[in-house]
């Protein structure tokens, strides 16, 4: 039963224990804490639907701190309504090495906490993506018409989150999409780490919601609880569209010499002002909790759980009378993959002719939405090029929830944080679209998405040079060591349709991001010989062998048919050579040492080949063969011949870099490039 005194002094509880953590640990931020706390525990404690039992509860609302900075209030709220392993202890140990309790909130670290943020933004625009998921389970399911799937996403943001582009970008998305499930708290205090909000920032926040078509709720005085309290229950009446509430707080709400000033943003308040806080509020212990309080919240927890208790009996029993929608729910909510993807994959792939692998993926991604009803996503606008549209399943769309295509707008960060925000409700397994270029707009949503070990699936299209036409802007040359650089991304760059099959297997089956790379222009498909030899799951295999080889070519993608055709010239030399296609370095590294020494024996002369940056190949190769310069514009058979990318000019680098070498096959002067003494 909610008690106005009782909430005001456990938000008052909130704003000392916050304090007091972050003076323990001599770091963070405590002025946003002992802005909102008002806001947050009335929200907590009476719109929040949760249960601190089972932080993973299906009928759960998410609560989403993009000002991930204050995350002593998020710490403080799980501490009060009892969540698993938040103890007191875990409060004095803020920003120490093993708590629970880091700067930021960590998903999958911390029970309670939905999402990790701390670059302002990206909280905000994960959480749109949350309502886009939520509203698509609920509609694909029909569980929105049986009054099970009305869940809100409820976020808290600040004037840094309200600067950031991103979530200008997912704000616009989501006014189009009218996601009324979201409802955002503007903590409007008007300071930032420089000071006054004036010195960057005038501009009407709510006025820019209202033209993204967002309802509009005003606070005064946001540290009044019971103004929070009516502003959440006039936010519970849905009129179509998201929802932010401007809410004017005072930055270090309670701390006489700090509230309002830039100083209660980013340091501790010192000894004699987190006194002064204690004697302020009438709170002088030292962590604590005080009796009251912790019965209050305690009573709390127990209807919390309770409440979702009889919500599962209800729903449980609504799925066990329909076994054919049991089923479904069950496959979205384990994001089922058939245990024979890739022969399912396999026998969609077109490998009769030539064709550009993001052809090749656009049909190999039919079959995968097929077998793989959680698969949802889109593009950045770019479908038609990118080959990511569904065939089935329509559009979603304010009036199509249901629907499996989703129409980013030209929004790239959006889009991937966004998609982090999907794949963290468990309900799918997002996929976003866009010319691989453009990855560099994305790399914060990947880093996140590999900070949280997120399944979601980057098409990213038009890998190269050769683009051609388009120029330098739109070759991508560096990109692909920036992926290969951020730890638990998989990058996958399939040599043509039979590999196209294996990489989209790969990538539905793991347990993180997965990048795949696609080809605009057309590449030949393995002969029947070298298709059979095709795993993709190994990252890297023998596609070529010759008896006594003195050099191996190792290649990714559009280099391996390129890779085949220097290692014919070879041959011709007389020089024995194996082939090996490499789609995914990471897979490859996974693999036993003794499966990588198999493939990369030691001892042979080993040249890398591939359309991009050379930096990281020399963990495999001795010779690196690509492209440390921007590109051009003109016809890509054009830039292959000038930029070295011919077996003619493939073979000339090998021979040159290696003619001097002494040579384990008799003849110093042969030139086959062995490296006897590697």
């Amino acid at each position: 039963m909610y008690n106005r005194e009782l909430a005001k002094k456990s938000a008052d509880t909130i704003r000392v224990l916050a304090a007091e953590a972050i003076q323990k640990a001599k770091s963070g931020h405590p002025g946003m804490p002992l802005g909102c706390a008002d806001y947050a525990f009335t929200l907590w404690d009476k719109y929040l639907r949760h249960d601190p039992a089972d932080p993973k509860w299906i009928g759960r609302d998410r609560f989403v701190l993009s000002a991930g900075h204050g995350s002593m209030l998020l710490y403080s709220l799980l501490h009060l309504f009892n969540y698993e392993g938040m103890t007191m202890e875990q409060l004095q140990q803020f920003r120490q090495w093993g708590s629970l309790t880091p700067g930021h909130p960590e998903f999958g670290h911390t029970a309670g906490v939905e999402v990790t943020t701390g670059p302002l933004g990206s909280g905000f625009s994960s959480a749109v993506g949350m309502a886009i998921a939520l509203k698509h389970f609920g509609a694909v399911t029909g569980l929105d018409k049986a009054g099970f799937a009305d869940q809100k996403v409820y976020v808290i943001s600040g004037d840094g989150c309200m600067m950031e582009g991103c979530t200008s970008e997912s704000a616009s998305l989501a006014g189009h999409l009218k996601l009324d499930n979201l409802v955002v708290f503007y903590d409007d205090n008007a300071i930032t780490i420089e000071g006054s909000t004036n010195l960057a920032f005038t501009e009407n926040v709510a006025a820019r919601f209202q033209a993204y078509n967002w309802r509009i709720i005003r606070v005064a005085n946001a540290n009044d609880a019971s103004q929070c309290d009516a502003a959440l229950a006039e936010a519970q009446k849905s009129d179509g569209r998201p929802t932010l509430i401007v809410g004017k707080t005072a930055i270090g709400y309670g701390a006489p010499n700090k509230q309002g000033k830039p100083s209660a943003h980013g340091e501790p308040l010192g000894d004699d002002e987190l006194a002064a806080l204690k004697a302020n509020l009438g709170l002088p212990g030292t962590f604590t909790v005080e009796p009251d309080v912790r019965a209050y919240c305690d009573a709390r927890c127990k209807e919390l759980t309770a409440a979702a208790a009889e919500w599962n009996a209800k729903y449980n029993a609504f799925l066990n009378a329909d076994s054919a929608l049991k089923a479904q729910v069950e496959n979205l909510t384990t994001r089922a993959v058939p245990a024979d993807i890739t022969e399912k994959l396999l026998a969609a792939a077109p490998v009769d002719k030539p064709v550009a692998s993001r052809a090749s993926s656009g049909t190999v991604l039919q079959a995968a939405a097929a077998a793989v009803p959680s698969l949802f996503g889109g593009a950045a606008d770019l479908s038609p090029s990118t080959k990511s549209n569904l065939k089935e399943g329509g559009d979603f769309s304010a009036d199509n929830y249901a629907g499996r295509n989703l129409h980013f707008g030209i929004r790239e960060l959006a889009m991937g944080l966004a998609a982090n925000g999907m794949a963290l409700t468990g309900l799918n397994i997002p996929y976003t679209s866009t010319f691989f270029v453009f990855s560099d707009y994305m790399k914060p949503a990947i880093r996140l998405a590999a900070i949280q070990k997120l399944h979601q699936i980057y098409v990213f299209t038009h890998d190269s040079f050769y683009v051609g036409e388009d120029g330098p802007t739109h070759e991508p040359i560096e990109q692909i060591a920036m992926l290969r650089s951020i730890p638990g991304v998989t990058v996958i760059r399939p040599a043509e349709a039979h590999e196209v099959a294996g990489a989209w297997a790969e990538a539905l089956k793991a347990d993180g991001p997965v990048a795949l790379l696609f080809t605009r222009q057309n590449l030949d498909p393995f002969a029947p010989e070298l298709a059979k030899k095709v795993d993709v799951s190994k990252g890297a295999y023998v596609l070529e062998d010759d008896p006594d080889y003195n050099v191996i070519l190792v290649a990714t993608g559009s280099e391996v048919n390129l890779a085949l055709g220097a290692a014919k010239l070879l041959r011709e030399k007389q020089i024995p050579v194996r082939v090996v296609s490499m789609p995914s370095q990471e897979l490859f590294l996974k693999q036993s040492p003794e499966y990588q020494s198999e493939v990369l024996p030691f001892g042979v002369a080993v040249v890398s080949i591939e359309a991009g940056s050379t930096f990281g190949w020399d963990r495999f190769a001795d010779l690196t063969i690509g492209l440390d310069e921007f590109g051009a514009s003109a016809p890509y058979k054009k830039l292959a011949e000038e930029l070295g990318f011919t077996p003619e000019a493939v073979v000339e680098q090998i021979m040159d870099a290696f003619a001097d070498d002494d040579c384990c096959c008799g003849d110093d002067n042969c030139g086959c490039g062995c490296h006897h003494d590697k």
